[in-house]
Parts: C-alpha cells; sequence; structure tokens
C-alpha cells in the first residue's frame, strides 16, 4: 500500500493537468453547440458527401445535426484520443521510470518482492485511469446541463464506458512496453496512442483494411457503431482486452527477471 500511495501521490499533478484539460476542451466543444445548432443539418448534408473522410470519422452513419451526434464525433475525439495519451503516457513509464530516474536500486533493496512493485504500480496505472474517465464523463453530463438540454444518459453512458476501456487497454499495452524500455519512454507511448488512432481512420476510410479494427483499440470506440447498435461489439472488445491481459503478464515475466541498471 505504500508504494501504490506513492505512485498515487506522483502522478497527481499530471492527473490533474490532463483532466481539467480535457474537461475544458469538452465543455468548450459542447457549449458552441447552441451556436451552430440549427445549421447542423446544412452541416451534416455537407459532411456526408465528403467520401472516405466522411466515413473516417463515421460521419455517414450519424447525424451531426443531434445533440449526441455532435458530442460522440466532437467530443468522442477529444475525449478517446485525449484520455489514450494519458494512459499511454501513465502506463508506460510506471517501471521504466525507476531506471530513467535511477530510483530502482533504492526501490529494489527494500524488503518487497518485483511481482509486489508491479502489481502495486499496475493498480496506480488503473486507479488514475479510471479517475480521469470518470472525471470526463462529469463534465460531460456537465457540459450538457449548461446548455439546457435533457441529458442523454444511457448513450453517454455508452460512449464514456467505450473510452473506458479503450484507455485502460493503451494503459495495459504501454504497462507491458515499460518493462522493456529504460529511456524514451514517452516518445513510445505516445507513438503507439497516435499510431492506434490513425489506423482506426484507415480502417474506416478503406474497406480492404477492415481487418485493423482487431489490431486498434478505437475500433470499438467508434461513436456511429455504438449508438446505432446501443451496444459495445463483442467481437472487437475481447481481442483488445486479451492484448492487454498478455501485455500485463509480460511485464510481470519481464520485471520479475529483468536486470535492473
Amino acid at each position: 500500500m505504500t508504494l501504490f500511495g506513492h505512485e498515487l501521490r506522483q502522478g497527481r499533478i499530471a492527473l490533474t493537468v490532463w483532466t481539467l484539460c480535457i474537461g475544458f476542451f469538452v465543455l468548450v466543444c459542447v457549449m458552441m453547440y447552441p451556436e451552430f445548432e440549427g445549421q447542423m443539418e446544412e452541416v451534416g448534408a455537407m459532411f456526408a458527401s465528403m467520401g472516405g473522410f466522411t466515413a473516417a470519422f463515421g460521419m455517414d452513419r450519424l447525424n451531426i445535426g443531434t445533440l449526441i451526434g455532435f458530442y460522440a464525433i466532437e467530443c468522442g475525439s477529444i475525449i478517446g484520443l485525449g484520455g489514450a495519451m494519458y494512459a499511454a503516457l501513465t502506463g508506460v513509464g510506471a517501471l521504466a521510470r525507476e531506471e530513467g530516474g535511477r530510483t530502482a536500486e533504492f526501490l529494489l533493496t527494500h524488503p518487497i518482492a518485483r511481482p509486489r512493485v508491479v502489481a502495486a504500480k499496475l493498480a496506480a496505472v488503473a486507479v488514475q485511469v479510471l479517475a480521469l474517465d470518470l472525471a470526463c464523463f462529469l463534465f460531460g453530463v456537465l457540459s450538457v446541463v449548461m446548455i439546457g438540454h435533457e441529458v442523454p444518459w444511457q448513450d453517454l453512458a455508452l460512449l464514456h464506458g467505450a473510452y473506458l476501456l479503450l484507455h485502460l487497454e493503451l494503459a495495459a499495452l504501454c504497462f507491458g512496453l515499460s518493462a522493456f524500455v529504460r529511456r524514451g519512454g514517452p516518445g513510445v507511448g505516445l507513438g503507439l496512442a497516435v499510431a492506434l488512432y490513425f489506423l482506426n481512420l484507415i480502417a474506416n476510410a478503406a474497406p480492404a483494411a477492415d481487418w485493423l479494427n482487431y489490431v486498434t483499440p478505437f475500433a470499438y470506440t467508434d461513436g456511429a457503431d455504438l449508438l446505432t447498435e446501443g451496444a459495445l461489439d463483442p467481437a472487437l472488445v475481447w481481442p483488445g482486452m486479451l492484448y492487454g491481459a498478455a501485455a500485463i503478464a509480460l511485464a510481470f515475466v519481464k520485471y520479475s527477471r529483468k536486470d535492473i541498471r
């Protein structure tokens, strides 16, 4: 518990900054909706005729003229990618930070087994990601209330539940990577998050690349699919959860045997 609490204290500033930044952009984005609400039908029709660009962002199946459609497309990109970058940074730095900051020697001389170190750091990463996503959900609800619209609880819960799974998977993948890297971890984490985001855009825009949906976790957070089907697609979610579980298992194995420098 001491190490777990220490990890949370170390990450509290980054968590606060990322939460406030993402929440602020969500508030600003939703606050803009009433200004354009009367023109959204025309805007939606314009976007619907833009071919691959329209398909990439799901605007061929989602009505941007509605509040929830607007939220899924505009705010979904902010929360999905912003939260993924935070989760990647938090996960990839969890184990690598000890060597990069030259504190591994101090930590590992204490009477605590390496698997317990990994478990405590993993728990801290999960709690921070959960805190970020809960705050984003509350910001989303607050923003809808502020513009005077009825809160679409079910749709918001579905969207944010998908974002949470996305962020947990990215955190797990990067946590696995953190057992292998000693420095340069932030670049690796951010690169992975951004690469997976663009793989999702490619999969949406090009039918021939549909198989990429089983590689990138952004596939099961597609607002068009979620709001059309009313549920997550298990065929996309389960592979992602397996990737995350495999990465965590690999982190335990690697860090327990790693030659710490």
